[in-house]
């Protein structure tokens, strides 16, 4: 079966302004199947953002390839979506026309537009607020705003760069439901960039566990806990043992970072 994202040999080395080498990703491949959804999990410094602006398109590796459905891809996708973790809302839109936007740069009609943005409006729980402006929603509402945007868009893959870091873990959780229910019904691959090793066994197939620089994958962890999946299985046994069997790949690396990064 053909994946659809497949990375081949990815590395890439980074030169500072006094003239110094940084690798920050040694070749690391992994392939993720249609609907899976693959967290990425390590310590700062690990290379994860990098890896994800590689896939985004907005970096180039150095060495190796990024493949969906088996074609090569250079600069960005159309088929990628991308999801950040900083405020990505236009202030001056209200929830409709910031989730429209997309689509009213491809060129849709305003009718057409509107009706699809407000399909994934309610898709992710905002119907009612499709007239409020950014400053008038909480900072949850703001980041669905943001996903509603990207969907919209229909991309094949949606790739997310710690988008709930900024808030509350209750909050969190509360949205890792919502973000199950929404992947469930769109089968949407997803590639989530993360800290959080909760939030990683709540929401994902895999959890890929990255050492630390220069980062290359670890371990992945097979995450075999049934679907549909809710945040109230976080309180079982078999939740807590993939928590601790993840902490256990990733422990040996948060300390080496914080060794090299003079914390400790």
């Amino acid at each position: 079966m053909t994946a659809a994202l497949a990375l081949s040999n990815i590395s890439k080395t980074f030169h500072t302004d006094n003239g110094e080498q940084v690798q920050a990703l040694a070749p690391a491949s992994l392939d993720i199947q249609q609907g899976e959804f693959v967290s990425i999990i390590g310590p700062s410094g690990c290379g994860k953002s990098t890896l994800f602006n590689i896939i985004g398109g907005m970096v180039m590796s150095d060495t190796g390839s990024v493949r969906v459905d088996g074609q090569s891809v250079t600069g960005t996708h159309k088929d990628i979506g991308m999801v950040f973790q900083e405020e990505s809302t236009f202030p001056w839109r209200t929830v409709l026309d910031n989730v429209a936007f997309p689509l009213e740069v491809a060129g849709i009609s305003r009718a057409e537009r509107e009706e699809k943005a407000r399909h994934f409006i309610q898709l992710v729980g905002l119907k009612g607020f499709e007239g409020r402006y950014p400053h008038q929603l909480s900072g949850g509402m703001r980041q669905r705003t943001s996903i509603a945007r990207t969907l919209a868009s229909e991309p094949r893959i949606l790739l997310m760069d710690e988008p709930f870091g900024a808030l509350d873990e209750q909050t969190r959780l509360l949205l890792g439901d919502k973000l199950l229910q929404i992947c469930s019904e769109l089968n949407q691959t997803t590639v989530l960039i993360t800290h959080n090793i909760t939030e990683a066994v709540q929401l994902s197939d895999k959890v890929v566990v990255m050492s630390y620089r220069p980062g290359t994958i670890k371990q992945v962890v097979d995450i075999d806990l049934p679907r549909p999946r809710g945040s109230e299985l976080i309180a079982t046994d078999e939740f807590g043992r993939y928590v601790g069997r993840i902490w256990e790949d990733l422990r040996e690396e948060a300390a080496r970072g914080m060794i090299a990064t003079g914390e400790v």
